[in-house]
Parts: C-alpha cells; sequence; structure tokens
C-alpha cells in the first residue's frame, strides 16, 4: 500500500476515534469482514451449472466448472466450521434422514422459489431413494425467504405444518405446483395446501404459524443463511461444501459420494460436531 494510502488510512481511523464511536466502528468492520470473507469462501467453491435452467432465484456469483483435481480430500470432507451448522436432531420435523448419517445436506431455500421446486421435483426424490433410505444422506431444510411476504407466510406455515408432524408433506404439496413459484400464499391458499398436506387442526395451524416461535426459527434460519453469504436460493451444505443452484443430479451424486468417503476415512464424519449439535438441540428449540 503507497504510503499516501496508509496515511489516509491512519487519519480516517484517527477521525473515527474522534467521533467517540470507536468500538462501534471496528465492531461493523469486523462484521463486514467476516460476511466478505464467508460470501468469498461460498462463491469460491460452489459449483456452477453448465445451463440457464440449473441455476438458482436471485443474485448467486459462484466460480467456474470446478475440475476432479480441485475436489480434493480436503474439499470433500468439508470446512470444519460449516459442518457443525447441521442440527442432528433425531427429533427435528424439518429433517429426514438418520441422526447419525454421515453426510447432512443442509437445504437453504423459499417455498416461492421455482428453481427450490425444481430441486424438489426432479433431484430430491432420487436422492432419497439412493441415499436417505440407505442411511447415508440427511436432509436438513432451512427457511431462506427472498421473495417478500408470500414467502415469509409459507415459511411460517411450513413450520406450523411441522409441528403436527406434516413438513415434509407440506413441502411436497407447496413444490408440486409450479403455481406456487413467487406465489402471495393467502390464509385460505395455504389452509388448502396444509389440508392436502394432511394437517388435521387447522385452527392449532394458524396458531402456530402466527406464533413466536415461529418468527424465531424463520429469523434464525434466515440469518444463518445470510451469515454464508447466500444471496439467492436454493443453496445447499453438503458435510460443509456448498452447492448453487439446482444443478444436475451428478453434481449431488458426485460430491454426496466424495463426503460419504471423506467421512468414511476419518472416522464416520465429523464426531464433534455431531455432539455439539446434539447437546444444543434442546437450546435451539426453545
Amino acid at each position: 500500500m503507497p504510503t499516501s494510502s496508509r496515511s489516509s488510512t491512519r487519519s480516517s481511523s484517527s477521525s473515527s476515534a474522534a467521533s467517540g464511536r470507536p468500538r462501534k466502528g471496528v465492531l461493523i468492520g469486523v462484521l463486514i469482514a467476516v460476511v466478505a470473507l464467508l460470501a468469498g469462501w461460498l462463491s469460491q467453491y460452489a459449483v456452477s451449472g453448465n445451463s440457464s435452467d440449473n441455476g438458482g432465484s436471485g443474485s448467486h456469483s459462484a466460480s467456474g466448472n470446478a475440475t476432479e483435481e480441485d475436489r480434493s480430500e480436503n474439499t470433500a470432507a468439508g470446512d470444519p466450521a460449516l459442518l457443525k451448522l447441521a442440527r442432528r436432531d433425531a427429533d427435528d420435523p424439518f429433517a429426514r434422514g438418520d441422526a447419525d448419517a454421515p453426510v447432512v445436506m443442509i437445504e437453504y431455500a423459499d417455498f416461492g422459489c421455482s428453481f427450490c421446486g425444481k430441486f424438489a421435483r426432479d433431484t430430491e426424490p432420487k436422492l432419497v431413494e439412493k441415499y436417505v433410505k440407505k442411511g447415508v444422506l440427511r436432509i436438513e431444510w432451512r427457511n431462506f425467504p427472498v421473495f417478500g411476504a408470500g414467502s415469509e407466510r409459507a415459511a411460517l406455515a411450513g413450520w406450523a405444518a411441522g409441528e403436527q408432524g406434516r413438513f415434509w408433506q407440506f413441502y411436497e404439496a407447496v413444490y408440486a405446483d409450479k403455481g406456487n413459484e413467487k406465489n402471495s400464499f393467502t390464509d385460505a391458499h395455504l389452509h388448502e395446501i396444509a389440508r392436502e398436506a394432511g394437517v388435521k387442526d387447522l385452527d392449532r395451524f394458524d396458531r402456530d404459524r402466527a406464533s413466536k416461535a415461529a418468527e424465531k426459527l424463520l429469523d434464525k434460519d434466515r440469518t444463518e443463511a445470510y451469515g454464508l453469504g447466500a444471496a439467492a436460493t436454493p443453496a445447499f451444505l453438503v458435510n460443509g461444501r456448498p452447492i448453487a443452484g439446482a444443478q444436475p443430479d451428478k453434481v449431488f451424486t458426485d460430491t454426496i459420494e466424495q463426503a460419504a468417503a471423506a467421512a468414511e476415512k476419518t472416522g464416520k464424519g465429523d464426531k464433534a460436531g455431531m455432539d455439539d449439535a446434539k447437546s444444543g438441540k434442546d437450546a435451539e428449540r426453545d
């Protein structure tokens, strides 16, 4: 950095200190740096598709196609900090698959997102058959509504359906109908979807989706996604390795198999991460 630039930086810092708010300025600077670092990490390792049909809704910025040589064992094993985002709660109604499966795929998605619907209809059922039912993969849902109030209402309704053990049926009902893309999700429409999903008590469904607990989980999921630098849906973490967008099936199967192999090599996954998640599960649901 040129001397003049350093002098300018020191001068700027001095001015900030003189304003009487140095701690706030430093804190904001640190937070911006952390978010930028995570966003850069996500963009660097996200796998981009070859077709606009296999993208994400929003403003993803992903790197070019990664070669097999780039996918080292360390990359397949995932980032330790991101591995710990898996909650691994056996009682989680928003997850499917064994809590101790060697691979966890976290899905950050919006019920009003067309690419999320594409993944739900075209790719996820194959992953469930091939990996979830065999105990290799666990899928954990995170609400990441990016299309406004309608998407938020659907996210809260999904939580309420989960309280009656019908989240995945709600999920399938929403994405089965392409007309739900970027839908306003009125109360009447949400009731229709809930009935289709087999939600028995609609009065409880309404109370639950209007509850503080529903808002708390929505905020937690969305904050987690933004903290990772995600700017669009769907976004995924497969044992801590990011995938951006509704990519071709092979991207997911290759990533899952690489992660499973890496987990087996290191002792069935991130055991410390599993223990941390399990010990904190009660606090998360309070």
